[in-house]
């Protein structure tokens, strides 16, 4: 897959793509990132690529020449998605990555500043894309998120083929517990379960770990993820769990508010 890696800050991203499973996929020649300058693109002797907007207020925007002329220049009229990092873009899930991972060639345009000019989306962008609902100084780290997580979907990046389904989020549920050497450290020991070698009862586990954690943590992705009949009833019993332990906490806090009350009652 190649990724075309639009940005003022090319430099960002040569850390990230030197180590680790970036780096090996690229060696393997299974990932081909290629990075472009926007700043390349500008026509003036300052090389600008940024104004004030027009009608005024605060910050810079990344001016529109620059940016369409690299976008137009590498891809050559090419039919390729061209996302924007942006804070107004559909949230990057999991799901996105592996949709976005069936493509051969990609385009990310790194936004900066207080955003682009508006016919840069007009122009050139099918897509904008925000990894959360929190803003950076530039999409370069945006774009670095994207980059690995969409890499981990690619035939034979990971080393093992299992990795990648059973990520969270790929099933629907977050991942469940994990442990490896030793099997007991400062009287915590490992489940009995993960040490009998049974795969079946092993695989049942982990499961149950992945939706226990899910109610635990991220209760709402429960909604839309496929649950058999089973795991209906484990989460049954969960929310009855809960329910117990919300209504003992509660009874806690009741029973210290009186003995708090009472020595006041005392002091004075």
């Amino acid at each position: 897959m190649r990724f075309e890696i639009f940005t003022l800050f090319p430099a960002m991203f040569e850390s990230v793509l030197s180590e680790s499973i970036l780096k090996r996929a690229r060696e393997r020649g299974l990932l081909q990132v290629n990075l472009h300058n926007i700043r390349d693109y500008a026509t003036d002797k300052h090389r600008t690529t940024d104004e004030p907007p027009y009608g005024g207020g605060g910050g810079m925007l990344l001016k529109v020449e620059p940016i369409v002329r690299a976008v137009e220049s590498v891809l050559q009229g090419e039919r390729v998605p061209v996302i924007l990092t942006a804070p107004q873009g559909e949230r990057f899930t999991q799901r996105m990555a592996a949709e976005l991972a069936q493509q051969p060639r990609l385009a990310i345009i790194c936004g900066r500043y207080e955003g682009v000019d508006e016919r840069v989306r007009q122009l050139v962008v099918t897509r904008e894309v925000s990894i959360g609902d929190y803003v950076l100084s530039g999409g370069e780290l945006a774009a670095m998120v994207m980059l690995d997580a969409i890499a981990r979907h690619l035939p034979n990046v990971l080393g093992n083929a299992e990795s990648a389904p059973n990520d969270s989020f790929s099933s629907g549920l977050l991942e469940g517990a994990h442990y490896t050497r030793p099997s007991e450290f400062r009287g915590l020991r490992v489940p009995e379960v993960l040490l009998q070698g049974d795969h079946g009862a092993v695989a049942r586990w982990r499961r149950e770990s992945a939706l226990r954690r899910t109610w635990e943590r991220r209760p709402e992705l429960l909604l839309s993820a496929s649950l058999s009949e089973a795991e209906r009833y484990l989460l049954g019993a969960l929310a009855e769990e809960w329910a117990a332990r919300a209504a003992s906490a509660r009874h806690e806090a009741a029973t210290l508010g009186a003995i708090n009350s009472l020595a006041l009652l005392d002091k004075y």
